[in-house]
């Protein structure tokens, strides 16, 4: 979850004055992401974690540090993105709540984004848009196996700044989750065989998931990149609240990272980045 979101959810940045910028670029580093074994959870990990980065900036499809972009309607107000999102493994053994039930492996979400363009100001510093994407959440132990569809619709307000700030991007995004009953039944259900007295038998069901709210900066050297990003979760409404394995609805996770830049293509193109 917290990769994607440090590749995928920083602030893009867009500009008022179109300029020539390599057709691609590639750069490589590391990050730190902070958050919780899963959603709800009490328990709190650090992990180390390479970090691509890569921009295309091609006449019909594009990508960047904010996903991959279809350039195939009018820009202006509508595009369409590739949406990623990620959860670590769980070991039950380490997990107080999950002690004696199976281990939950490592998922990655995929889908399609619709991003509707609903307000910029005239110099582009400052930009609102809605987005609305629907990924496909698929464990990665042998075989893979689909766990549910996540909707996960939000607001999203990219701002940059002038004057001594001048150069970084800040971005705050939020909005409700929503997902299948199978989504929530991998994370917070309880099998009667594994139900005790502290923690009763549990069936999840499918619905709202809680809100989101992240908080991302980000600024782009010549010769590197650098990000950060806070997230809150709130649960407290969420259908699976009620789950022995949820123990708390309301806290903070956060990550930074660091890139350095590569490799560059020599043909320039025309960017209003």
């Amino acid at each position: 979850m917290a990769l994607a979101v440090l590749v995928l959810g920083a602030t893009r940045a867009g500009a008022a004055h179109a300029s020539e910028l390599p057709l691609w670029e590639f750069g490589l580093g590391v990050g730190v992401v902070v958050f919780n074994d899963y959603r709800g959870a009490s328990a709190m990990h650090a992990y180390p974690l390479p970090v691509p980065y890569f921009t295309y900036r091609g006449p019909i499809l594009r990508a960047d540090r904010d996903g991959l972009h279809g350039r195939f309607l009018n820009q202006r107000y509508v595009e369409f993105d590739l949406s990623a999102n990620a959860t670590a493994p769980v070991f039950s053994r380490n997990s107080a709540p999950r002690n004696g039930m199976p281990n939950l492996d490592s998922t990655v979400e995929l889908g399609p984004s619709l991003i509707g363009h609903l307000w910029r100001a005239e110099d582009g510093r400052l930009r609102l848009d809605v987005r609305a994407p629907v990924r496909n959440a698929i464990t990665l132990a042998s075989p893979p196996r689909s766990i549910g569809w996540v909707f996960a619709p939000n607001l999203s307000l990219d701002y940059r700044p002038q004057g001594p700030a001048a150069g970084w991007n800040l971005g705050v995004l939020g909005g409700p989750l929503y997902a299948q009953r199978r989504y929530h039944e991998y994370f917070y259900g309880v099998a009667p065989q594994y139900a005790t007295a502290a923690r009763p038998a549990y069936q999840a069901p499918g619905g709202y998931a809680g809100t989101q709210l992240l908080l991302a900066l980000s600024r782009r050297y010549p010769n590197y990149w650098i990000g950060a990003y806070v997230r809150h979760d709130w649960l407290q409404a969420a259908v699976f609240s009620d789950s022995p394995l949820v123990q708390q609805r309301s806290y903070w996770a956060g990550g930074v990272a660091i890139v350095w830049m590569i490799s560059a293509s020599s043909r320039m193109v025309d960017s209003d980045e």
